[in-house]
């Protein structure tokens, strides 16, 4: 855990007072630095706003699964990439922990949780989702861009006896993407409605496993809507 503890982290801030926090985690392979600059290249400009500071946190290097235990920037582990496969929950635990923490930072510089959007692209989105439904169910919604909960996900569990309010989620996803199948989002997306998420679920046609334009913008008017 100690190496863990101190993410790197790469922030684009807020232009006037900070009231407000976005945690936008990347996708598997990636870095903070590298969806920050794929975010700028795809809208023109950073994700920026007067009032919100924008956090691209690096996950650590450790071993993965699917790379044969390769050594890769991936914020947990996964035994495969499959929506019908346990997961992985001592490495999604343990990175809930540390990512908690930054949370708590945060907090403790005087933002109330519920003024925190936690969010993702593909891995990004999944963990954001274990962190907020089954830790910080307070914030303010979270986002899950190209991403999935397996089918038997803790997080189903945990929200079966959950009487507590729970965040909103706002998901994307691509109908050409064939790494993270969007059957697979669609089905996470109708399971945490059910379970009583007021969820919203946005499809784009011709997008594959990647970051649109229209879809940045459609994040950005949510971001502000919820964090005005």
């Amino acid at each position: 855990m100690a190496a863990f503890s101190n993410l790197h982290k790469c922030v684009v801030s807020q232009t006037g007072k900070h009231t407000a926090t976005v945690i936008f985690l990347h996708g598997s392979g990636d870095s903070g630095q590298g969806i920050r600059t794929w975010v700028r290249d795809v809208l023109k400009q950073d994700l920026a706003f007067q009032h919100i500071r924008v956090i691209y946190p690096t996950a650590p290097l450790r071993p993965y699964t699917p790379m044969k235990g390769a050594q890769s920037n991936v914020w947990f582990d996964r035994y495969k990439i499959s929506n019908d496969c346990p997961e992985h929950l001592e490495s999604i635990d343990s990175m809930c922990k540390v990512l908690g923490d930054l949370v708590d930072v945060e907090v403790k510089a005087g933002v109330s949780k519920n003024r925190i959007l936690i969010g993702g692209f593909s891995m990004g989105g999944a963990m954001a989702l274990h962190l907020a439904f089954r830790f910080h169910p307070q914030v303010a919604g979270v986002f899950a861009l190209s991403s999935f909960l397996n089918k038997d996900s803790i997080v189903y569990q945990v929200l079966q006896n959950n009487e507590a309010p729970l965040p909103e989620l706002f998901q994307c996803h691509g109908k050409a993407d064939e790494l993270v199948l969007y059957q697979w989002g669609e089905e996470t997306n109708a399971l945490l409605k059910s379970l009583g998420t007021k969820t919203s679920f946005l499809s784009f046609p011709n997008l594959y496993h990647e970051l649109s334009r229209p879809e940045l913008e459609q994040l950005k008017s949510w971001i502000l809507k919820k964090l005005p």
